[in-house]
């Protein structure tokens, strides 16, 4: 007895197993997460060094070198990048996917406390946060504004109240406070005052150190009491800091209000924020690297409607950008799209069918083959995301495959004249290895996407692995519950009565012209064989010359602007600047709000559009005239770009690094004429633009050593006059209601307007009388790089940009130039989506060679033959491929350029790559069904011609329908439009462009190939 014949003859038992995968596949969506791309671990570390007032190079050389040296040596790194400029270091370590990030911070965080002693004393403590490197842009954005409070005392409530209540969500890494003004205890020092009551810069320091002194006298203990002590020993207010005596000087008191102005102020004034055009505070909430981003801001949100209650008078909060926006609006356009594949799927089969009874069949398989994927997405710890769902909506036109070649052979039976029972029994057993094999098959061209490494690997396991398991699933309803409701609905006389039997008359037509095609073909095969010789050999050069991309751009709603401006620009002048921008981005009718973020001499900001479905246009229409109505603004530069489509992309599509031990001159010389080859070469949308600016201006105070030793004075002394005086570190902290803030003294702003004025400072002179500084210095005036930056301990730049064409054109663009340019020693590297591309995009050819081994050694077992393989591979494989191709050979390079071909054509990018994968397991279905049927009908004594002409007509009538129903399962995806259509329709037009052409092709060049390699089976069974 064959294993379908117990599900047939034990109807209860088949029910049985259908109902464990429905329980299975009910219990199991409940617990699944939802996020936008599968978990993955995409982590940077950075670390970060204040050193107030120290110089781009002072910093590079004793802070970011040393700490580069240590933090090199841990494991896990893919690169480090670092940044020294005034008064700050930054170094950003990019993991490697996936690698452990709590291991890799702990292992940092050694690494530079090792290495902590041997940084400067007046640099402070080295921070080291860790966040998630999918994006350069938080998760969200807070906006908090008032009419009433100022920026600081708005800043101190988020502090005291907000910002704690947001860290400690669960999933949130940190709530960061930006464009705020914390306060501080502002010393603004009177350089005039200082010189006529001969107070040197650092007594005023001395004494805020002395006298604003935190003590600990701990407590009394007596023999039957104790109690605790206190020393009033600190300042706690303005007026207290005011009355601070800084010298006794005959009899009279000189206090630092007589040589400073105190005010409770702001410890930074370089950041302005705006909302919509309003000046506001935001917060930035950063999902922890391995948390669910769309949970998170659930949780934020609920917990803004209860922060909103209790906000002090006048203030407002809103959420003002929410990423996980787009995340929900696209799943649910896959979930729509889900609903009408259905639909469609059902159609199509009703109408080869003509039967209810027949089309009930494919479509109980259906949901019963999806729901049990669900069930393994739970086993596997997958998550529902927008790759797992568009394996769901690919699989709806696969796992009806196995169910329609059930029904079709049943009923073949039955209209030669065998009852329904024994009908379904003799078709079950006929397809039991067709079956297995189409299954096996499938689920095998996944495995080298779900084992291969890198982004690609991390994004799609789960897309892979999911459409296997239904396929999976599918094979075993397909084997236990279709061939039993086949037996039970399917009746004699069906297909000649109604809506059937003028489909299977309309079939019948079809099925003898294809009959008389296919014998004059295999009298005649060399044209044939040509043909496929021609088309196959086709396939290279349209592969190699088809657009690459890593992905496709989608319309995500927003548009990112990135300021740059003057290395001079105060914060006045460029939120003027920006403010200009801001009016830009708000006399488009589709914005719904803006934000910026502006600093002197940068800044980011963006426009938020409504809903897709409340505006006319695309985020793509709309950016050519965003770019041209901000180039119109004088003074600053701002880039208009959209934010990357996969995780872990950086603010520029194009990020090319160049690095040596050379010098800055030389390496920014070089940049400059790589730059200059790209504007000319007419690929970017804006000039490309360069990190590295050597157009800082600076003066050096060259002080006269020989005069200094003269005096009876050492460099430590003038130093720290000077930097006491203009630096702006910070002495001390006082503290309110509980809470420690900076006390900063700091010349008056209008003493230090220009360097000239900074001849009149005072310093210590001789005999602790004070002395003009330009007694002892003189000014120097030089230009400097505003920021010195390295890249894996090179001295680096950077050429960012926005590439019109195809992301590798440009970038293989940049290398050839590069390569002229350049002399030995430099290297080329690549950070954010460059990087992506150039590690990714190699890795299709050898996924794509193992797909096909692995599914030539699986048919191999199953037929026991190497030839049938072959023939199945060979006949259908390379046609398919060739179809799929047309559709991104036919792309234009070039976006911007009105072509025929635009609406429907893609490039080749992970999501149509897989595409052509999952094709490999698709159309090998259909030679498996002719090739098998022939092998079983040679043994059975024809030979080997009429073989294959037996079994390629009595297979076409389910290559069609399976065909047919694939092709229109995925066919909305080429037509959707919205959030996240751009990846749906790329890998929908390669599987449908492909799915057609290659059936077509398969249905002819399959038999030739087949007489062509084929055993002689009949032969074989007489020996």
């Amino acid at each position: 007895m064959s294993f379908t014949d117990l599900f047939i003859r034990r109807p209860v038992l088949a029910l049985v197993v259908s109902f464990i995968i429905i329980i299975a596949g009910l219990q199991a969506i409940r617990s699944l997460n939802v996020r936008q791309y599968p978990r993955s671990e995409n982590a940077t570390i950075t670390v970060s060094t204040v050193y107030v007032g120290a110089s781009a190079d002072l910093v590079r050389g004793f802070v970011t070198t040393p700490l580069e040296r240590a933090i090199a040596a841990a494991d896990g790194i893919d690169y480090i990048q670092s940044q020294s400029k005034l008064g700050r270091s930054t170094i950003d370590v990019r993991l490697k996917l996936n690698y452990d990030a709590t291991k890799a911070l702990a292992e940092i965080s050694s690494k530079v406390d090792q290495v902590r002693n041997d940084l400067p004393p007046e640099s402070e403590v080295p921070i080291i946060n860790i966040e998630s490197a999918d994006s350069k842009f938080a998760s969200a954005y807070l906006s908090f504004t008032s009419d009433i409070l100022q920026q600081n005392e708005i800043t101190d409530y988020l502090v005291r109240v907000v910002q704690p209540r947001l860290s400690a969500l669960e999933g949130v890494q940190r709530a960061d406070i930006l464009g705020g003004r914390t306060f501080a205890m502002r010393i603004w020092l009177d350089p005039d005052r200082m010189a006529a009551l001969n107070i040197s810069p650092a007594q005023v320091r001395q004494a805020l150190a002395a006298n604003n002194f935190l003590s600990a006298p701990g407590r009394t203990r007596g023999a039957l009491i104790q109690v605790n002590l206190t020393a009033d020993t600190n300042l706690h207010s303005v007026q207290e800091f005011k009355r601070l005596v800084l010298k006794r000087e005959s009899g009279a008191l000189v206090r630092l209000e007589d040589v400073a102005q105190v005010v409770l102020g702001a410890q930074n004034y370089d950041a302005e924020v705006r909302f919509s055009g309003k000046t506001a505070v935001f917060m930035g909430i950063w999902p922890l690297p391995n948390a669910n981003s769309i949970d998170v801001i659930k949780r934020v949100r609920r917990e803004m409607v209860s922060i909103k209650k209790g906000l002090p008078t006048g203030m407002k909060a809103r959420v003002a950008y929410d990423a996980t926006n787009y995340i929900n609006t696209a799943i649910h356009e896959v979930l729509k799209t889900l609903g009408d594949t259905l639909v469609i799927v059902v159609v199509v089969i009703f109408l080869f069918l003509g039967s209810m009874r027949s089309v009930l069949v494919p479509v109980v398989a259906i949901p019963l083959s999806l729901i049990g994927a669900v069930f393994l997405m739970q086993v596997f710890g997958f998550t529902i995301n927008l790759l797992t769902l568009l394996a769901i909506v690919l699989s709806v036109g696969l796992v009806v495959d196995d169910a329609i070649v059930v029904v079709e052979n049943v009923e073949r039976h039955i209209s030669l004249g065998e009852t329904p029972l024994r009908a379904a029994l003799l078709g079950a057993r006929e397809l039991i290895g067709p079956i297995i094999a189409m299954t096996i098959t499938l689920a095998a061209v996944y495995a080298p996407i779900g084992l291969q490494g890198g982004l690609t690997g991390a994004l799609f396991r789960e897309f892979a692995l999911t459409l296997a398991g239904a396929v999976t699933i599918s094979g075993i309803v397909a084997l236990t519950l279709s061939p039993m409701m086949s037996a039970h609905l399917l009746r004699p006389g069906m297909e000649e009565r109604g809506l059937a039997g003028r489909i299977a008359r309309g079939f019948t037509r079809i099925k003898n012209s294809y009959g008389r095609g296919l014998d004059t073909i295999l009298h005649t095969r060399t044209p044939i064989y040509v043909v496929w010789i021609v088309l196959s050999l086709l396939i290279v050069p349209m592969f190699q010359m088809s657009s690459r991309e890593l992905a496709p751009t989608e319309d995500q709603g927003v548009i990112f602007g990135i300021i740059d401006a003057s290395a001079n620009s105060t914060i006045d002048q460029t939120s003027r600047y920006a403010a200009a921008a801001n009016k830009i981005f708000m006399s488009f009718p589709e914005t719904d709000f803006t934000f910026q973020i502006t600093l002197p001499t940068s800044g980011f900001g963006g426009m938020v559009t409504r809903p897709w479905d409340k505006r006319k246009r695309t985020i793509y229409e709309l950016l050519p005239e965003v770019q041209q109505k901000l180039y119109s603004i004088p003074g600053i530069r701002i880039f208009p770009v959209l934010p990357p489509a996969l995780p872990g992309g950086g603010r520029f599509p194009v990020e090319f690094i160049l690095a040596s031990t050379a010098g800055e001159e030389q390496l920014l010389q070089f940049a400059r004429q790589i730059q200059q080859k790209a504007i000319r070469s007419g690929m970017f949308a804006f000039p490309p633009i360069i990190d590295l600016k050597i157009d800082q201006p600076q003066s050096e105070l060259v002080i006269n050593r020989d005069l200094v030793a003269d005096l009876g004075l050492d460099l430590r002394q003038v130093g720290s006059d000077i930097s006491s005086m203009l630096g702006g570190n910070f002495v001390n902290r006082f503290d309110i209601d509980g809470r420690s803030y900076k006390v900063i003294p700091q010349i008056q702003r209008r003493n230090r307007l220009t360097p000239a004025q900074l001849r009149n400072i005072h310093v210590t002179g001789p005999d602790g009388t004070l002395i003009p500084l330009s007694t002892v210095a003189t000014l120097r005036n030089t230009v400097v790089p505003r920021s010195l930056n390295r890249f894996q301990q090179l001295n680096a730049v950077s050429i960012s940009g926005v590439a019109v064409r195809p992301l590798d054109q440009a970038l293989t663009f940049l290398e050839d130039e590069a390569a002229k340019i350049l002399p030995k020693g430099y290297v080329i590297d690549y950070t954010g989506e460059s990087r992506q591309l150039r590690t990714e995009g190699n890795q299709f050819l050898p996924t794509f060679g193992l797909a096909i081994i692995l599914i030539f050694l699986v048919l191999a077992a199953q037929f026991n033959s190497f030839r049938d393989p072959f023939v199945i591979l060979a006949g259908s494989v390379p046609l398919a491929i060739f179809g799929a191709l047309i559709f991104t050979f036919l792309k234009m390079p070039d976006p911007n350029v009105p072509f025929w071909t635009h609406g429907w054509t893609t490039t080749l990018n992970i999501y149509s790559q897989v595409g052509l994968v999952t094709l490999v397991g698709l159309v090998a279905k259909n030679g498996i069904l002719i090739v098998e049927f022939a092998n079983t009908l040679q043994e059975q004594g024809r030979t080997k011609k009429a073989a294959i002409h037996e079994a390629a007509m009595i297979r076409l009538r389910p290559i069609l329908m399976t065909s047919t129903a694939t092709v229109a399962g995925h066919f909305p995806l080429t037509l959707v439009t919205g959030p996240g259509a751009a990846a749906r329709n790329s890998i929908g037009l390669v599987l449908v462009g492909g799915m057609t052409i290659g059936t077509l092709f398969t249905l002819f060049v399959v038999p030739t190939i087949y007489m062509l390699v084929a055993r002689d089976h009949g032969k074989i069974a007489e020996q």
